[in-house]
């Protein structure tokens, strides 16, 4: 009689548990989507990089014919006052000419990765900076140091992949004299408020050879917009297969409200 008198009220119990909402699943982070919602706007797709082509949202800069994408910027001492770059260009590569005087982007970019793949003198002549001497200089942010630093010992804030004068990198990731290297330099620009007021500071990340060399740094710049320069310090450094890619936003193929 006692089980007979507790099945309908086991019965009445998991029908007023069955009867209660759903719990609401969490917001993501920024307070518009929760989480798995099927509504949220997909990521743009690209097609990654192979060895020797950049991703397809890529801003190509040299692809190893020409160097149209950047004017020369002439020693104070030459003559020739030519915005067209003089380095020898062959076998898919760009060389510096030395004294020719540095290459400088056309054309400026905002928050990017910057890709650019460089080789240092298989002869190696000289030692400390005088070895495969050269640097990406991103105007406005500092320069990412271009040396040879294999078994070879120079003042560690100005070795290779060194943010110059700055921070040295975590690790030295160099390849042997000769050997083809890449930097991916990723510049995030400051967040400012409507009077120019700093609400996030500019960060850089460096990957050397694909070795995380400086993570999210923070570099006092407000540059918004900016170009940056190849240098000439007179060694017969290489440079190929140079692009630049925006940074994508998290949700930036939301729709408006």
């Amino acid at each position: 009689m006692t089980r007979l008198l507790l099945l309908p009220a086991l019965g009445l119990a998991l029908t007023a548990h069955s009867a209660e909402p759903a719990k609401e699943k969490p917001f993501t982070p920024g307070g518009i989507y929760r989480h798995g919602d099927m509504e949220r706007p997909r990521p743009t797709v690209i097609t990654p990089p192979s060895e020797n082509t950049p991703t397809s949202d890529a801003i190509v800069l040299f692809d190893g014919k020409d160097l149209s994408k950047f004017k020369r910027q002439p020693r104070k001492d030459d003559p020739d006052t030519s915005d067209v770059p003089k380095w020898k260009i062959e076998n898919g590569y760009a060389e510096i000419v030395g004294k020719s005087g540095s290459i400088d982007t056309r054309d400026k970019f905002g928050s990017c990765q910057i890709h650019i793949e460089w080789a240092t003198p298989a002869e190696v002549v000289g030692k400390s900076q005088g070895r495969g001497n050269s640097g990406v200089l991103i105007h406005g942010w500092g320069e990412v140091q271009v040396l040879d630093s294999y078994e070879n010992d120079t003042y560690p804030d100005g070795q290779a992949a060194a943010i110059y004068h700055h921070y040295p990198p975590l690790v030295n990731a160099c390849r042997k004299p000769g050997e083809w290297q890449s930097y991916d330099i990723i510049c995030e620009c400051a967040k400012l408020d409507d009077k120019g007021n700093v609400l996030q500071p500019a960060r850089m990340t460096v990957l050397h050879n694909g070795v995380l060399v400086h993570h999210a740094v923070p570099l006092e710049t407000k540059v918004q917009e900016f170009g940056f320069a190849l240098q000439d310090h007179h060694n017969p450094t290489r440079y190929r297969n140079i692009w630049v890619r925006p940074l994508h936003r998290y949700d930036e193929n939301a729709k408006a409200p």
